[in-house]
């Protein structure tokens, strides 16, 4: 009797797949991988603040991150006390980010945007003894803020303003004579230790803080480096938020773990900032949401901006429309971007494009998995594995994968499985060859009479309207169907006015007819979130009635 073929022919091929690579995950903590990136090149730089023309080589930027943790000390932080930083994107971000790695804090990132009963949530359900902020930004006064708040966060010991004689003083602290401490400190340290939190986003209640360890970001920011082909050499421009993980992690340790140079152009995104900066600092790298992509390309003077230095970027928080792509490819000498999906609960990113990748794969797909990671697509009823090209739940599990929402077990169990798969909440399908595409969030998916529709689908075809600069297409309620679907579009400057009438002519003959948008909304923007993705459900809300 012959035994049966374990995966017949005939039979498709589920949706799983995992990493796999010559190159062996890191197993250090943080501090330690910076230290082999100064020891191997101390005189290349690692830091420049183009707003203020700030500079550290790698040996300066190392003794001055030494200072910081030697006055954290001094101030008695301990282990695994949590640390604040409520500031925009600044050389002393960075800083922060490193001596409380190298001391075993953990660094709680605070969004820019928050107001005063968001700072108070999270001061309060971290724990934060300690709290760096800057003085303001924007409209928004930190130290009023911060005052009003006082009194209400009995662990909140003491606050040091940056851009105030405070920062001086408090890193006067960490003299010489505590490096023995320090040096101790980091030999007590392991790479799994929680080192970081950061709140994700709720679209209800309060936001829930992710816990992330030295492997877990490390070896993202590795990952992430070694799939673009990062080395010494490259300049990397970063104009996305810090207190998100695509600056922290695929910017900044991405940067260290290779010796690359972190540029940060602004404190906060400037699509003329950004572009001076790749120009003056001679970039290699640029990263970005898509509409900070779409603000440059359209940005008056564009065409006069010296990109030539680029060759590579990341792409990532939403999808990446094509007719955008070649432009970032043609005009800003990006031959080799890449798109990332990811999410804070897994360091954050699962998928990514390849340097060789075409731009169809760059466009449809957001890549395929990592190294040392796995991935699947599964029924979101039954948890099921789905077979490939059909529709599920993605999910990801490895070394990735975040240690748990902070204090909130019960959250974490909702997201994490008893096997350690993260559920994304993304609706994906994955192609024969292994990439993901992903079609929309399993909130965002429109179900009108009964048919699921894709927004994103929706949203690619209208990128190649010629009135339209971009659009977000959402699901508003029905009485009929349910649901109808809406397109809230920018138009491109100086179109004349899109009409509906317009829009579905458009589409008629080429989208399902239950696709093809009943309503328009003509925006001058999109309500978004700091690390550039757009609030669909401010859209929904607006719009809906």
């Amino acid at each position: 009797m012959t035994a049966a073929t374990p995966h017949a022919p005939s039979a498709p091929l589920p949706s799983y797949t995992h990493g796999t690579g010559g190159t062996a995950l890191l197993g250090d903590t943080i501090g330690a991988d910076l230290g082999r990136a100064v020891a191997a090149w101390p005189g290349r730089e690692a830091l420049v603040e183009v707003a203020t023309g700030r500079r550290w080589t790698y040996a300066e930027f190392a003794a001055d991150v030494d200072r910081l943790a030697r006055a954290l000390l001094a101030s008695g932080i301990a282990k695994g006390d949590r640390v604040g930083i409520w500031a925009v994107n600044c050389a002393e971000w960075v800083l922060v980010q490193y001596a409380t790695a190298r001391v075993g804090a953990i660094m709680v990132n605070i969004n820019p945007a928050y107001r005063t009963h968001e700072v108070e949530f999270v001061l309060n359900q971290a724990g934060i003894s300690l709290l760096f902020a800057t003085l303001g930004h924007k409209s928004s006064d930190y130290r009023a803020m911060v005052e009003e708040v006082r009194g209400r966060c009995p662990r909140l010991t003491e606050t040091v303003y940056i851009g105030d004689p405070g920062w001086d003083a408090f890193t006067a602290r960490g003299t010489e004579d505590r490096r023995d401490e320090l040096k101790a400190r980091e030999a007590s340290l392991s790479c799994d230790d929680p080192i970081n939190i950061q709140y994700t986003s709720g679209t209800t209640g309060f936001p829930k803080g992710a816990t992330l360890s030295h492997h877990n970001i490390l070896n993202n920011g590795f990952f992430v480096g070694e799939s673009v082909g990062y080395t010494e050499q490259d300049r990397i421009c970063i104009p996305v938020p810090f207190y998100h993980c695509f600056g922290m992690v695929m910017g900044n340790l991405a940067a260290t773990s290779h010796g690359a140079c972190m540029v940060i152009p602004a404190p906060s995104f400037e699509p003329r900032a950004t572009l001076e900066a790749v120009q003056r600092e001679r970039c290699t790298s640029l990263y970005g949401v898509p509409t900070m992509f779409i603000a440059e390309l359209n940005l008056p003077g564009f065409d006069g901006y010296d990109l030539s230095s680029l060759r590579t970027g990341i792409m990532a928080g939403s999808p990446c429309p094509v007719e955008v792509m070649k432009r970032v490819v043609a005009e800003m000498h990006m031959e080799e971007v890449s798109i990332c999906y990811g999410m804070t609960e897994t360091s954050p990113v699962s998928l990514q494009t390849r340097r060789d990748d075409d731009l169809e794969h760059r466009t449809a797909t957001v890549g395929r998995v990592l190294p040392h990671l796995e991935v699947k697509v599964v029924d979101p009823a039954t948890g099921v594995t789905q077979p490939r090209g059909t529709a599920g739940e993605l999910c990801t599990r490895g070394y990735s994968v975040m240690l748990g929402y902070w204090n909130e077990p019960e959250k974490t169990a909702e997201a994490v499985d008893a096997g350690r798969w993260m559920h994304t909440g993304d609706l994906a399908v994955m192609r024969d060859d292994g990439y993901v595409e992903i079609v929309g969030r399993i909130k965002d998916m429109i179900i009108r009479g009964g048919e699921n529709i894709y927004p994103r689908e929706i949203e690619e075809f209208l990128y190649a309207h010629p009135k339209i600069r971009d659009v977000q297409v959402v699901g508003v309620p029905h009485e009929t169907y349910g649901e109808e679907v809406l397109a809230c579009v920018i138009p491109r400057d100086g179109a004349e006015p899109l009409t509906l009438e317009e829009l579905r002519a458009f589409c008629e003959g080429r989208l399902a007819h239950y696709k093809i948008p009943s309503a328009l909304r003509l925006l001058d923007a999109f309500p978004m979130t700091v690390s550039g993705k757009v609030r669909k459900i401010e859209l929904r809300e607006a719009y809906g009635s």
